[in-house]
Order: structure tokens, then C-alpha cells, then sequence
């Protein structure tokens, strides 16, 4: 194909038919649904044009390298129009055939019914679960504000893009968008560009009745820059928008786009029959003639992919910034070396022995702390070794203690700059808020943009606000770190309300999903090590608000396996095999130590494992498991949570709690539910006597 330079708004003569590419996405999208006969044509047909001047004049990009550190992001939230960023993907120029584009919502298709990170080549986030992306996006330019911040030099901007995201009028609606977009006014990101497809359609149709939101206001109210409305159909006029927002400095932009749902079909355009399903054979053939379209279905003319063509362009922008990046890696050899390896998301080379010496330092101490204050240890020492490591809380530092002496509190100064620190780096712990659901996605932001490692606290009985963002790190395979602290009824007098059940055994059933309830500093330690080795999973920790002692161990290298053995007989004074094994997590392991003591006294044996991570365990190969839990042996697991998770263990009886908790102090309730080790003891011979 013969390729043309990205056209330029200030140079008219250059421009090809806004036409031809616009109508190419039309009858591409059109054709696709309509051969999957399942989809939605009309945001993709609606929205041909702003991608018209968004993708062909403004969008830095590069079809032959993906991964390219400096390309301009694009998101499109409304993710269910996953044709139009196909169709855009194919016609200029990356791997993406049109064979694909007729297995669109096949099995195995780079062309799946939502755009899938790591599927599909070009695809920036997975995008589905409607506002969503726009926080993504929000995550993604922070990203790039506070990279550009730390790594950029005078006459060396080599972090220098924008992040641009298609939305709907879905994505407004969902409460999300709220809390990434105030966070996105708060942290004046004037690299964030959206562009609102307002088309006044949704599945149930006109969304008047429903949906009275002055959008141009909210957003201004914000602290957004706000241009529009405008006609979302002349591509002049988005052309123009978008470069209007690329010149501010100090503030996110909105751009309201007019357009028409299914614009080119003649019975369907503007009403909810083109939004999610095919527009039909002969409605097909109507808005071929209305487009002037006399091409079969799949078949793009020769001009169509010479006007859309991004290689030659995409090859000489990241050649240039290629150049510009080797005159700064002479200047400054260190700092080129370390973006490299952050966009990488390699760590750091002294990595392993950070964390063999916060597991030692750990067990050396022993310290009786609440495992939330186990983790902060932990983090001083990551924090300082990991400069990715980029921290936050909503609205609970004090009780999650996320922050450390390493991360200063992210701030904006004048014109938006990001407040530099003694170090000259941003802050690196983040004030979100009240905004859970909000920091899980933009944190899932800062993880796709490269550069970061976020982690980001809340209480455990608040993951379900977040939940859906943690499901989205887990299917795309995100390294991103949640914080829960306050993880039972043993946060005490705050009631059912924030003592958390159901959760722990909610979470682990998010696949690629890492759970870690440690019961001590070294097993808090080996926790955070593993979410920071997890490269291609997020981790939830789970941690207590109360104070609890030190577990004695032989050793430490077993625990990263998320069970093992911590107390045999012998350790208790009994010189026997085991009658019986005791699993608990968390707060609950010292109660299984204390029950085997008690068991001992009576002259039962009994075996104690510690599981900080049922997710990893079940990971490990059959002979390890085991050793663990040998067969044979009657088993009583022990948590302060619902006890459905722990019966696949074999378990001959759950101490758990399967109601809601009550307002007490932590002791009382402990006592309340039979989390004793009077309890624990009981039922081991409870066990014993059926068998």
C-alpha cells in the first residue's frame, strides 16, 4: 500500500476524502456484525468521522511497533463499538487482516465483541463494563504527566503524547466516570483528550427520559476545558477541537460531539435498532446506495487504505523520538537506562535482595503488629528500592498506612506541573478520595501505560465498590496491588457494615486474581514480594487491624508457596505423627497454634499450616500439596469469614462465620462467634471421635 504522512489541520491541500475513510469504517463495521449477526453497528458507524480526525491528522502512532514507549494513547470506553477501533486497526496498518474482521466474535479471533488487551494488536485496554476506559484513560495520562515529569530535561521531552478516549452517553451515566473525571480536573491532565459521542441513544432508546445530565457543565465543573457542542460529522470541525484542546496547558478536555447513531443507514440511523444488533441484509443494501459504497462486503478500495495508511508516518514520528532518545541517553546514561527498564516493567536489579532482607528483617524482629502495619514495614523497604512503586489510599492513609517515608503525597503546582520532591521525582502516594471504584480503574490505567507499579488501600469490606475494576486487572493480566486492610469482624465496633464476611472468599474466586491474608511481618513480607513479582496478575492483600504476634518458623522459603507447614507435634511437645491438620489464614493461624497446644495437653497431635494464599497454593504441583496436607489425615480449617471456600480442601468441618457480623470490640466478637481456641480444640475432637 502506498503510505501517506498523517494529515495536518493547518495544510488542507493534503487532505484525502474524509469521505472514503469514513464510509470505509461504516461498511466494515456493518459487514462485520452483520456476519457475526451479533454486535453493534451503530457507535462505530456514528463515530466514523471524529475518528476520521482524530486517527488520520492528530493520532501519533506506530502500526509496526505497538509497544512503542511514546505513542499517543487511544481508549474507546464505549467499548461495545469495538468495530470502529478494528476497522481503524486494520485499514492503517497494523496486523490485523481482514479475515480477522470477518471472524469478528469468533473463537480465537484477534477480533473479539469487546476490545481485549493482548489480543488484539494496537488495543490499549480491555473495554466492555461501560466508563471504564474513561478512567483508564484518566490513569494513562497521569502516567505520562508524572513519567515526563521525572525523566524529562531540558531539550529532552521523551515522554511527550496524549491520551485521547472515545466515550457514549453509557459511560456518563455509570457513577465511575464521576470519580476518574474529578480526579482528572484535580490533577489538571492537559494531555487527556475526550471526545463525548453524544447521540442521545442507548439500548432502550432515546435516553432523554433518563439521562437530563447537562454533560458540558458537569465537566466544567470539574475544572475540564469544554469545546462543543459540535457537529460530530464534519471532520473539520473535530479536527479543529482536538487541536484546541492540544493547546491546553492546565486542564483536560472535553469535546461534545453531535452525531447520529448508524449515521449512513437510511431506516435505522438515530434510533436504538442500530445500537446492538445487525442492521439487516436489506437495510445493508439501502445504506450501501446511501453511501455511494458499491464495494462487496470486507472489500476496501485500493484509495481507501492509501488515505488511512499510518506506517511511513508512525515509522518516521517514532524514528525521530528514537533519535531524540539516543542524544538523551548520551546525556544522561543513567536515567535512559532506568525509563527502558520501567517501561519494560522489569525490577530493578537489587530486587531479590530487597526481599530476602525484608522477609529476614521480619523474622529476626518477630514483632507483634497488625499485619496492616506489617505491610507498611514491608513498603518502606520496597518503596525505597522500587521508584515505580506508586502508592495511594481513598480517603483511609492513616488506617491502611499506605504511605511511606519514600512516597510524598502527589500534589499539582502552578500552570499544573507536578510538585517536585527534594529527589526532583513527583509524589508518589496518591490522594483518591472516596473514589474506590475509581482508583481500582485508574490505577489498572497507570499499570497499562508502563512505568508504575501502583498499589492502592481501602477497607476489605469496600473491594465490592472497586470489584469490577479487580476483575478487569485480573483478565488483563495486570500487575496492580490492592490493600485491604481492616479484613474481619476483628475491626470491632464499627459493625456488619464494615466488617468484612463474604470477602476474602469472593476475591479468590477471580481467576488470575492473587489473595494473601498473611498472619505475621515475615508472611506480609513474602506477600508483597510475590504481588511485585506477579508480572502478569494483580494481588489483593488482605491485612488485619489488629495487632498480631509473631508465628514462630524454621523458615521462610515455603511460605512464598502460599501454605505450609509452621507447627509439627514435636513443636509442642509431642513425639507423635499427626491425628489431624489445622488450615487457618491470617488472624486465625495463632488460634490453631493455640489449639494445638491445648490438643497436645490431652495427648492429640496435631499438625498447623499456615495458608496466607489459597490462590497460590492451589497452584502448586500435586506433591507439594501433599507434603502439606498429607492423605489420611482429618482436616479443620479455621477463618473469620463464610467457610464455602475451604470444604475443597477436604475439610472434615470449617470454623468460619456464615452471617453477618455485629458491633463489639474485636475480643468480644472473636468470643461471640467461636474464633477461640477452646473452639478450635473442641472441633479437632469433634473430628477424631467420628473417625
Amino acid at each position: 500500500m502506498a503510505a501517506t504522512q498523517l494529515r495536518s489541520s493547518l495544510d488542507p491541500a493534503t487532505t484525502p476524502d474524509a469521505v472514503l475513510m469514513a464510509n470505509a469504517i461504516r461498511a466494515l463495521a456493518m459487514d462485520a456484525v452483520q456476519q457475526a449477526n451479533s454486535g453493534h453497528p451503530g457507535a462505530p458507524m456514528g463515530m466514523a468521522d471524529m475518528a476520521v480526525a482524530l486517527w488520520g491528522r492528530h493520532l501519533r502512532h506506530n502500526p509496526a511497533d505497538t509497544r512503542w514507549a511514546n505513542r499517543d494513547r487511544f481508549v474507546l470506553s464505549n467499548g461495545h463499538g469495538s468495530m470502529l477501533v478494528y476497522a481503524l486497526l486494520h485499514l492503517s496498518g497494523y496486523a490485523l487482516s481482514a479475515d480477522e474482521l470477518r471472524n469478528f466474535r469468533q473463537l480465537h479471533s484477534k477480533t473479539p465483541g469487546h476490545p481485549e488487551v493482548g489480543v488484539t494488536p494496537g488495543i490499549e485496554t480491555t473495554t466492555g463494563p461501560l466508563g471504564q476506559g474513561l478512567a483508564n484513560a484518566v490513569g494513562m495520562a497521569l502516567a505520562e504527566k508524572l513519567l515526563a515529569a521525572e525523566f524529562n530535561r531540558p531539550a529532552h521531552a521523551v515522554v511527550d503524547h496524549h491520551t485521547y478516549v472515545f466515550l457514549g452517553d453509557g459511560c456518563l451515566m455509570e457513577g465511575i466516570s464521576h470519580e476518574a473525571c474529578a480526579l482528572a480536573g484535580a490533577w489538571k491532565l492537559n494531555k487527556l483528550i475526550a471526545l463525548y459521542d453524544d447521540n442521545g441513544i442507548s439500548i432502550d432508546g432515546q435516553v432523554a427520559p433518563w439521562f437530563i445530565d447537562d454533560s458540558a457543565q458537569r465537566f466544567a465543573a470539574y475544572g475540564w476545558n469544554v469545546i462543543g457542542p459540535i457537529d460530530g460529522h464534519d471532520t473539520d470541525a473535530v479536527d479543529a477541537a482536538i487541536a484546541k484542546a492540544k493547546d491546553s496547558t492546565d486542564k483536560p478536555s472535553f469535546i461534545v460531539c453531535k452525531t447520529a447513531i448508524g449515521k449512513g443507514s437510511p431506516n435505522r440511523a438515530g434510533t436504538a435498532k442500530a445500537h446492538g444488533e445487525p442492521l439487516g441484509a436489506d437495510e445493508i443494501v439501502l445504506t450501501r446506495t446511501a453511501l455511494a459504497w458499491t464495494h462487496e462486503p470486507f472489500h476496501v478500495p485500493q484509495e481507501a487504505y492509501d488515505a488511512w495508511d499510518a506506517t511511513a508516518s508512525g515509522a518516521e514520528a517514532q524514528a525521530k523520538w528514537e533519535a531524540g532518545f539516543a542524544v538523551y541517553r548520551a546525556a544522561h546514561p543513567e536515567m535512559a537506562a532506568e525509563f527502558e527498564r520501567r517501561m519494560l516493567g522489569e525490577l530493578p536489579a537489587n530486587f531479590a535482595q530487597t526481599a530476602v532482607d525484608a522477609a529476614i528483617a521480619a523474622h529476626t524482629k518477630a514483632e507483634t503488629v497488625a499485619t496492616r502495619k506489617a505491610s507498611q514495614i514491608a513498603l518502606e523497604a520496597f518503596t525505597a528500592a522500587l521508584p515505580e512503586l506508586i502508592g495511594g489510599s481513598a480517603d483511609l492513609t492513616g488506617s491502611n498506612l499506605t504511605n511511606t517515608k519514600s512516597t510524598p503525597p502527589l500534589r499539582m503546582g502552578e500552570g499544573g506541573r507536578p510538585v517536585l520532591g527534594e529527589n526532583g521525582r513527583p509524589g508518589r502516594h496518591i490522594n483518591y478520595g472516596v473514589r474506590e471504584f475509581g482508583m481500582a480503574a485508574v490505577m489498572n490505567g497507570l499499570a497499562l501505560h508502563g512505568g508504575f507499579i501502583p498499589y492502592g488501600g481501602t477497607f476489605l469490606t469496600f473491594s465490592d465498590y472497586s470489584r469490577n475494576a479487580i476483575r478487569m486487572a485480573a483478565l488483563m493480566k495486570q500487575r496492580v496491588i490492592h490493600v485491604f486492610t481492616h479484613d474481619s469482624i476483628g475491626l470491632g465496633e464499627d459493625g456488619p457494615t464494615h466488617q468484612s464476611v463474604e470477602h476474602a472468599a469472593s476475591l479468590r474466586l477471580i481467576p488470575n486474581l492473587d489473595v494473601w491474608r498473611p498472619a505475621d511481618t515475615a508472611e506480609t513480607a513474602v506477600a508483597w514480594t510475590r504481588a511485585l513479582l506477579n508480572a502478569d496478575r494483580p494481588t489483593a492483600l488482605l491485612l488485619s487491624r489488629q495487632n498480631l504476634p509473631y508465628c514462630p518458623k524454621d523458615q521462610l522459603d515455603e511460605i512464598a508457596r502460599g501454605a505450609y507447614v509452621l507447627a509439627e507435634p514435636g513443636e509442642v511437645g509431642l513425639k507423635k505423627k499427626a491425628q489431624a491438620v489445622i488450615l487457618a489464614s491470617g488472624s486465625e493461624v495463632q488460634l490453631a497454634l493455640h489449639a494445638q497446644q491445648q490438643l497436645a495437653v490431652a495427648g492429640i497431635a496435631v499438625r498447623v499450616v499456615s495458608v496466607p494464599s489459597t490462590t497460590t497454593f492451589d497452584r502448586q504441583n500435586a506433591a507439594y500439596k501433599r507434603s502439606v496436607l498429607p492423605e489420611g489425615l482429618p482436616r479443620v480449617a479455621v477463618e473469620a469469614g463464610v467457610t464455602d471456600g475451604w470444604w475443597k480442601y477436604g475439610c472434615a468441618a470449617v470454623v468460619g462465620l456464615d452471617t453477618y457480623g455485629e458491633s463489639a470490640p474485636a475480643n468480644v466478637l472473636f468470643k461471640h462467634f467461636g474464633f477461640t481456641a477452646e473452639n478450635v480444640a473442641a472441633t479437632v475432637r469433634k473430628v477424631l471421635s467420628r473417625n
